[in-house]
């Protein structure tokens, strides 16, 4: 009986998540090389901290879009690896890119939301456009981003890169992202409601309309906040804006982390924060992926019944599935049960953070607050 009841409940939730995939699938918006129908002047605004490796790159494919009107601000955010120089060199003297000298970091502030308010002074466009330093940008990207956020009369658009992934940390726990977006949040409420449940956005690409950045308080409304992006998102709902979100579609790319423990550290970083600061809540959602993903497999190891089986397998199909639309391997689907236990070690981490109440990120102790 306690199996019957458990499996029921399990099914009922792979179906509402496979619903959920299902209608994203379908109605999710996905940048396409288009052209905007107007071409108003765009900030590009990158905050940077010792990202010597990508910076070059970035800088160089920017200045290589086909949109024309814009300028590249970079805000070196005291780099102690020739960050700053590295970019002005892979500028090549382009009147569009200005290079800011970060200044220190005042009390309660973070570092990267401190980074962000400092940009967006400087900044003279009409729309500005907060990216990491190790986002990819095809040529025509600019030009699908302002082409969307018009037609859709975006004040904030934010965009989930396609994320490239290469080692096995990377591969089975950086597409959880997407997994999570597609599976858990229904795109139609996050942009016909202003319930904030279903605002989320991601900093690696986020275009606000200046106007609607200013409307609510830009960076220094968030200025304490770990998941600012998210916390803005909310900000542009609690004042009856348009949030926006879409698919990059390797228009818009980025490769997060290069290992196992930079991918620890930075979801270690935002995990407990996007559950709300609530360790038991955080907990809470750990036993409810074992349960989702895990158990079927040892409840049919044990049995060898088929509807374990069924289970395991729709957990996995609903993995491969965002997988193959945002671009990812379908077959490290195979391994979400691993996926899982791996978010566990990172939950584990994060709480672990929470007790001592600093993280560490990029060289800054994090206080976290509660």
């Amino acid at each position: 009986m306690f199996l019957t009841i458990l499996g029921g409940i399990i099914s009922l939730a792979l179906a509402i998540l496979g619903l959920t995939a299902v209608s994203n699938f379908l109605l999710f918006p996905r940048l396409k090389p288009t052209q905007p129908a107007a071409q108003p002047k765009l900030s590009i605004l990158i905050p940077a901290r010792n990202e010597m490796a990508v910076i070059g790159q970035t800088i160089r494919a920017l200045l290589q879009q086909t949109y024309p009107n814009f300028e590249l601000i970079l805000l070196d955010d005291q780099s102690d690896d020739g960050t700053g120089t590295t970019a002005t060199e892979a500028a090549n003297g382009d009147a569009r890119f200005r290079l800011l000298a970060g200044t220190p970091l005042p009390p309660g502030w973070l570092g990267k939301n401190w980074a962000c308010h400092q940009l967006s002074q400087a900044a003279t466009g009409d729309y500005l456009l907060f990216a990491d330093a190790d986002v990819r940008w095809a040529p025509d990207a600019l030009d699908a981003l302002l082409a969307l956020a018009q037609n859709e009369q975006a004040d904030l658009l934010t965009v989930w890169p396609t994320q490239h992934t290469e080692t096995w940390a990377e591969r089975l726990v950086v597409p959880l992202m997407s997994f999570a977006i597609l599976c858990y949040l229904p795109i139609l409420p996050v942009h016909f409601t202003t319930l904030p449940a279903f605002a989320a956005a991601n900093g690696q690409c986020l275009l606000f309309r200046r106007g609607a950045y200013e409307k609510v308080g830009g960076h220094t409304a968030v200025r304490h906040n770990v998941i600012e992006d998210v916390a803005l998102a909310k900000a542009i709902k609690s004042h009856n804006l348009r949030l926006r979100m879409a698919d990059g579609n390797r228009l818009v790319s980025c490769r997060m982390y290069q290992n196992w423990p930079e991918v620890r550290a930075g979801f270690a970083k935002n995990i407990l924060a996007g559950h709300g600061g609530s360790v038991p809540f955080l907990l809470l959602s750990t036993v409810f992926h074992w349960l989702l993903f895990l158990f079927p497999w040892l409840w049919f190891a044990a049995t060898l019944d088929a509807w374990p089986l069924g289970l395991g397998l729709a957990g996995v199909g609903l993995r491969a599935g965002t997988a193959v639309f945002t671009h990812q391997r379908p077959l490290d689907a195979l391994l979400m049960p691993v996926s899982v236990l791996l978010m566990t070690r990172i939950a584990w981490q994060s709480i672990q953070w929470q007790r001592r109440g600093t993280a560490e990120w990029k060289g800054r102790r994090l206080e976290i607050r509660d």
